[in-house]
């Protein structure tokens, strides 16, 4: 059959998910964990937990099935749960917002974060500023709307950017300035002085600064600074998060955007031609976990926290160099101590070497800079103790053989 025209050929592309000859390869997470199943190998390569949500949140679905929430939700979203997130960043930031036009549901963070892109971009001409590794999402989303990516690389191993670098990569093109903080895949926060120039940058240059935060609750240290909170943000700023990391309820899909109402009803106006609407009976639930006390998000920064220094001294064990992680499910670690050279065949030896998968972090970075992280590879901490206990033994055990 001859070779299918269309967008998604930009959009693998840009993904880097595009063969040689012209085909879609699969992503590096269906990929490594195919390979942890195929080996038995303990997949601490993909962000999901292995545990289910609080019991509060879980019951609420059920109960919301059973009293027939099964039908299309409002456009926006139930009102309650625009509420509730509407009350949730009053509550944690001081931030104020009109549920009725300022809010927006979404089916999932990356959805919104798809949308947003959609809507604000507006052609080849427009550049979209990112930083360095990304989400693979962010890439193809850019490359789906046309517009150009700019990667700003972050640095081994604290994974804060240059500002000087971040500077240059402002322009007057630059549409979009794209900020995922804590960040996936490197676990960083970053820091104030960074928050501070992107939102100079994008007013000097009339950009839009669009955030996904979808970790805000899993920082380890002082609170979550949301960069709409910062002076001259709140009018040029979307913030996306989502349900599925806070209360590890990932495979419900339900996110939100907040921001300017202008802005808001723009992304609506490409959202509600993507999926029109996410599932009912999950957002009473998520309007519940939004509401439950403080200790409980607390207590999930806590765990995961522990949890983020039970594998950081496995793997430093096992003798890789390790950066220390802000925040998130990941811990990202230097293999070359153990000989690495290439960390996409690292990774694929790992499972037969110590019964462990992890990603390399070349699949979260566009091809002129893999050279810079060539020997870098990520591994997440969001599963159970006892998975992370074996773990990290299996780990040690590599290193001692």
């Amino acid at each position: 059959m001859q070779q299918i025209p269309g967008a998604w050929q930009r959009t693998a592309r840009g993904a880097g998910l595009l063969s040689p000859d012209g085909g879609a390869v699969p992503t590096i997470f269906a990929e490594m964990s195919a390979l942890a199943a195929s080996t038995g190998a303990l997949n601490l390569g993909q962000g999901f937990p292995d545990e289910d949500g609080p019991e509060p949140v879980l019951e609420a679905a059920r109960r919301a099935i059973a009293d027939g929430v099964n039908q299309y939700a409002p456009g926006r979203g139930f009102p309650d749960l625009l509420a509730a997130v509407a009350e949730h960043q009053r509550r944690f930031y001081g931030i104020e917002l009109d549920p009725t036009r300022e809010v927006l549901v979404t089916v999932g963070a990356t959805e919104a974060l798809a949308a947003t892109l959609l809507a604000l971009v507006d052609g080849p001409d427009d550049e979209v500023v990112v930083f360095e590794p990304y989400y693979d999402s962010y890439a193809a989303c850019v490359a789906l709307s046309g517009a150009r990516l700019v990667p700003v690389p972050l640095r081994w191993p604290d994974f804060q950017p240059d500002l000087e670098q971040l500077a240059s990569a402002v322009t007057d093109r630059t549409r979009v300035i794209l900020v995922n903080d804590p960040h996936n895949p490197t676990g960083t926060v970053f820091s104030r002085e960074v928050l501070d120039e992107i939102v100079r940058l994008a007013h000097l240059h009339d950009a839009i600064i669009v955030t996904d935060e979808v970790y805000e609750h899993l920082v380890f240290g002082a609170p979550h600074l949301p960069l709409a909170t910062l002076p001259g943000a709140a009018e040029r700023t979307l913030s996306i998060s989502s349900a599925g990391k806070t209360f590890s309820l990932t495979g419900w899909k339900t996110g939100w955007v907040t921001g300017p109402a202008a802005l808001v009803s723009a992304v609506l106006a490409v959202k509600q031609f993507l999926t029109y609407v996410g599932a009912s009976p999950f957002q009473p639930a998520i309007a519940v976990g939004l509401r439950l006390p403080d200790a409980f998000f607390a207590s999930v920064a806590a765990e995961m926290a522990a949890k983020a220094a039970l594998l950081g001294t496995g793997l430093r064990a096992a003798g890789f160099d390790v950066s220390t992680p802000g925040g998130s499910y990941f811990t990202v670690v230097d293999a070359a101590p153990l000989g690495a050279v290439d960390a996409d065949a690292f990774c694929r030896e790992l499972p037969a070497r110590a019964g462990v998968v992890g990603i390399p972090l070349t699949a979260f970075v566009s091809p002129p800079h893999r050279g810079q992280y060539a020997t870098l590879v990520r591994f997440a901490a969001c599963k159970r103790v006892e998975v992370l206990t074996d773990a990290a033994e299996r780990l040690a055990g590599m290193s001692r053989g």
